[in-house]
């Protein structure tokens, strides 16, 4: 295959180089839907191989939904030109079709594909645009920071495998015109067009609206946002971690001394406290539980909290903020 190469190639090599994204001879699975954004990152990655000197390979999942009929496929005879090895993940049966849990099965079906395959690392076309939808589809279902910073540029999937995002400064128009100009042979997947899920309707009504009225760059905006995000939150979270280390005792066992936490800025009082309910709860704390805790650091003694999952409840035990179980 002819490479041909564009400013879109050398603005990939860059970000490469100063992320420390993916190392020189790195085994790397690039995860391959048929869209625009996979199959840009497809043919930018080929044609940088020489470069960096990798392992491809890619890996296709398909969700056995009535209306991908023939996508896997054409994926499959895609990569062919390629030359490189393909994967392909069927489910067993049609996967239940909602977000979340096609999300999940994708993930594990390429992690395990990775594992099978000795790939350290996979790769996938989330852009600038997709965090924007997700910092803007976050902000409204009232996450906090961390939500508000994901889509990162890698982060761990097991201890020997890393998820990279190497297309978060390409907005989806970008990989559009990366397509045209090398003629990719996108899919063109009539799920993107179904309003039923949330992230559709963000990117096919809210912010064209938002783009036409407010702010014509407000996927760049929002993206460089989520950027600030992930590094301030992973500083306070570095800081929270310490305080609550710092704070926990053995005795009584997952209590916290409230003399350390009593200075702290309510930034880190908060974290400390999220942490504080992850010892204890899988769900994630609601803000108002999250305040009631944080309360609790300066309030008198015998003070309480409501009831939580499970009819527990924290409670000031002198210096001492203390699970209790009302049922006992």
């Amino acid at each position: 295959m002819t490479i041909i190469w564009t400013d879109f190639h050398g603005r990939v090599h860059k970000t490469l180089r100063q992320r420390q994204l993916l190392p020189k001879q790195a085994s790397v699975l690039i995860a391959v839907s048929g869209g625009q954004d996979s199959l840009c990152l497809l043919r930018l990655l080929s044609d940088l191989q020489a470069k960096w000197d990798w392992r491809l390979g890619v890996a296709h999942c398909d969700h056995r939904w009535s209306g991908d009929v023939g996508m896997a496929d054409h994926v499959q005879k895609v990569v062919e030109a390629y030359r490189l090895p393909f994967f392909r993940m069927t489910a067993s049966t049609p996967v239940v079709a909602t977000e979340a849990s096609a999300r999940s099965w994708r993930y594990q079906m390429l992690t395990d594909c990775c594992q099978e395959n000795e790939y350290n690392y996979l790769v996938t076309g989330h852009t600038g645009s997709d965090r924007a939808e997700t910092l803007l589809y976050n902000l409204i279902r009232g996450s906090g920071t961390d939500g508000l910073q994901a889509l990162t540029w890698q982060r761990p999937l097991t201890e020997n495998i890393a998820l990279v995002r190497p297309l978060l400064n390409f907005t989806r128009a970008e990989t559009q015109q990366v397509c045209t100009q090398l003629n990719l042979p996108v899919w063109e997947d009539i799920a993107n067009q179904n309003l039923a899920y949330a992230r559709n309707r963000i990117r096919q009504q809210i912010l064209p609206q938002i783009k036409a009225h407010f702010n014509p760059q407000v996927e760049i905006a929002l993206a460089q946002t989520a950027e600030v995000l992930q590094a301030e939150t992973n500083y306070l979270h570095t800081l929270a971690t310490d305080l609550f280390l710092k704070a926990s005792t053995q005795t009584p066992e997952h209590s916290l001394s409230r003399l350390p936490l009593q200075t702290a800025p309510l930034a880190l009082k908060r974290r400390v406290m999220r942490l504080f309910w992850q010892q204890s709860f899988q769900a994630s704390p609601r803000f108002e539980q999250i305040e009631e805790l944080t309360a609790l650091i300066h309030a008198p003694n015998k003070s309480r909290t409501s009831s939580f999952p499970g009819n527990v409840y924290a409670e000031v035990k002198e210096n001492l903020i203390v699970w209790n179980n009302s049922d006992q």
